[in-house]
């Protein structure tokens, strides 16, 4: 069987997904090492760069302007405060860092300007810097190329299927046109979805196959657990099973082998054991730092603790790729 194959057909997938669990992390785990070291993670850090206010109606977001939740609104933060935080970020350890702001769509503006100004710095310290910033235009996937951008995340979050349930505000067409605008101008691509929102598992394999037969790979499939907010129409979904996480990351490690899988929101309500196994099955990327942009998440000691146990240790940047030349050296002024 060809490893990379972007002709996957769901019954294939399901099959997989229903696999007595056992077997499938033994599957995932054999896949995982012929493509990666399975004792090293890549640790990230996300940034909400301009938090709340968002104008989607995100059913699980607590920064959509209708939802009332407890997130601040912040505008855009300064350059200099963010690469500072850039800089911390890699002190303790990480890698790849990436700032997401609560835009339903990226603007040709000063703030964008900004943005590219972040990229620009952030790529200077020798960090991965990938950005969440909503729809993007080709041209303006360009600019981040070349400000040095290195990943792009826009993440599908559910099935086409079941994708109105969540969302109306934007089409699972715009998601996927976006994906395409980032990977035309040579940017990675991460995206993945998240689980726990009342889907199906049919539902969660058809997003696995969205992703699987994209014609290239995404680079990073982050696997987000819900996390309910108070306020969002979500708040009262139950919390997903460790099990479900492992169905979800070792169904998209076997179907995506070179892609980076990311344990991501979720990680919190997670035992030592529980994450253990997530890695086993062929997660090996963790978001570190106390928030992923507005939810909680463990906290740096916790993370060291976790790397000690486990004896896994953090992923070089760039370890498979080369760092992006930046070739956008001036702000427009307008």
């Amino acid at each position: 069987m060809n490893d990379f194959r972007t002709d996957w057909t769901r019954a294939e997938i399901a099959d997989i997904y229903n696999s007595p669990v056992l077997d499938l992390i033994y599957r995932a785990a054999t896949v995982h090492r012929q493509h990666h070291d399975p004792q090293e993670v890549q640790v990230c850090t996300l940034l909400s760069v301009k938090t709340g206010g968002c104008p989607e109606d995100c059913a699980y977001c607590p920064q959509a302007a209708r939802y009332h939740t407890n997130v601040k609104v912040h505008k855009l933060m300064e350059v200099d405060e963010v690469l500072t935080a850039a800089q911390r970020a890699k002190d303790t350890g990480s890698t790849r860092f990436c700032m997401g702001a609560a835009w339903r769509e990226v603007r040709d503006n000063r703030d964008f300007d900004k943005v590219l100004e972040m990229v620009q710095g952030v790529n200077q310290m020798g960090l991965e810097v990938c950005c969440t910033l909503g729809m993007l235009t080709e041209s303006q996937a360009q600019k981040l190329k070349d400000a040095g951008l290195y990943a792009y995340n826009h993440n599908l979050d559910t099935s086409e299927e079941f994708y109105g349930d969540i969302i109306s505000t934007r089409t699972y067409d715009d998601r996927l046109d976006t994906l395409g605008h980032a990977r035309k101008a040579g940017i990675s691509v991460c995206s993945g979805g998240i689980i726990g929102m009342g889907e199906s598992h049919t539902d969660r394999i058809g997003m696995l196959h969205t992703l699987a037969t994209l014609p290239q790979h995404p680079e990073s499939v982050p696997v987000n657990a819900l996390v309910p907010v108070e306020g969002t129409p979500l708040e009262d979904q139950p919390r997903v099973s460790v099990w479900e996480m492992v169905r979800m990351i070792a169904t998209a490690r076997i179907i995506m082998p070179k892609a980076m899988v990311r344990l991501s929101a979720g990680r919190v309500r997670m035992t030592t054991e529980e994450q253990a196994l997530c890695f086993l099955a062929g997660a090996n990327s963790i978001f570190a730092g106390d928030k992923l942009l507005t939810t909680p998440n463990p906290d740096e000691d916790a993370d060291q603790q976790l790397f000690q146990t486990l004896n896994i240790r953090p992923r070089k940047a760039f370890k498979d790729a080369s760092q992006p030349a930046v070739v956008f050296e001036q702000i427009p002024v307008y």
